[in-house]
């Protein structure tokens, strides 16, 4: 018996419609990157590659024990500048939270005006917002006047070169930080939320820590970075509102950079700070713990 073979699949050819669809596909695919292209070229050059060479520079001259080298020589520092940092950053929250809160439920028509208000002095150069401070609290400022006049400080105190100063300012200069990504997450609640849990009894204060706090952690957790990490960083603050006393790391990398035998040290003690701020920041988010800011 003679046996059949099978007849050869007959290959279909490709149809113009499929060509196009992988040509499709395949820009879908290359698009993204293209329009990634700009902006990591752009953090490749102006902060990998110096990290990368700070990174170097701070192994150069002693490698590892430049950072115990700082971190002995440094200590006080930066327990101060974590310090000021922390400390303006709670008054950062204490004062734009509620800010925050009035402007996304009672502004009404106002809003736009009230978060104008808010940012209006970044119309403002950095330095002479600090200048401005430095008016106001001089010996002879009125600040300085109205507190000798009701007994709070003697005549022969002043509030210039005050840790208190430096910190003031550090809460002014970056309070519309705070206010903004709160007013923001705020904006974005559901209040069918809290009319519900009215409904089950619960009390305002109850409502508001149980919904309205917890939905608007996320800007909190922003508002948070975006006030400590640039107050951490700060020197312009200490060294025209401060002394001696109140001296951060800022201040020390900004005056020693330019001298060649401190860099290798200096470079440690800069990574150090991004060390010590990467650090607290996952610990924040995690004490935080919710999947929207994670």
């Amino acid at each position: 018996m003679t046996s059949i073979a099978a007849p050869a699949p007959v290959r279909r050819p490709r149809r113009k419609r499929d060509r196009d669809e992988t040509g499709v596909r395949a820009r879908r695919w290359f698009i993204p990157y293209l329009l990634l292209a700009p902006g990591g070229l752009w953090l490749a050059v102006f902060f990998v590659f110096p990290l990368f060479s700070l990174g170097r520079l701070s192994l150069e001259d002693g490698g590892l024990s430049n950072y115990s080298q700082v971190l002995s020589d440094n200590s006080t520092v930066i327990i101060r500048t974590f310090t000021y940092a922390a400390i303006a950053t709670l008054a950062a929250i204490v004062i734009g939270y509620p800010l925050a809160y009035v402007i996304a439920t009672k502004g009404g028509r106002y809003k736009n005006l009230l978060l104008a208000l808010v940012v209006l002095p970044f119309f403002v150069t950095y330095l002479v917002r600090t200048l401005a401070w430095k008016i106001l609290l001089y010996d002879g400022g009125p600040v300085v006047g109205f507190l000798h006049n009701i007994g709070v400080l003697s005549e022969s105190q002043g509030i210039l070169g005050s840790p208190f100063a430096v910190v003031a300012a550090l809460t002014y200069n970056f309070l519309p930080f705070m206010v903004l990504p709160i007013y923001v997450s705020i904006e974005k609640i559901d209040w069918r939320l809290l009319e519900a849990a009215a409904d089950l009894y619960a009390s305002p204060a109850r409502a508001f820590r149980k919904i309205t706090l917890r939905l608007s952690l996320p800007g909190l957790f922003a508002g948070t970075l975006l006030t400590f990490i640039p107050a951490a960083g700060d020197f312009v603050n200490s060294e025209l509102l401060g002394s001696d006393r109140t001296v951060m790391i800022g201040n020390i990398i900004e005056a020693n950079f330019g001298r060649e035998f401190f860099r290798p040290e200096l470079s440690a003690l800069s990574f150090m700070l991004m060390a010590i701020i990467l650090i607290g920041v996952a610990i924040y988010a995690r004490m935080l713990g919710t999947e929207e800011i994670a």
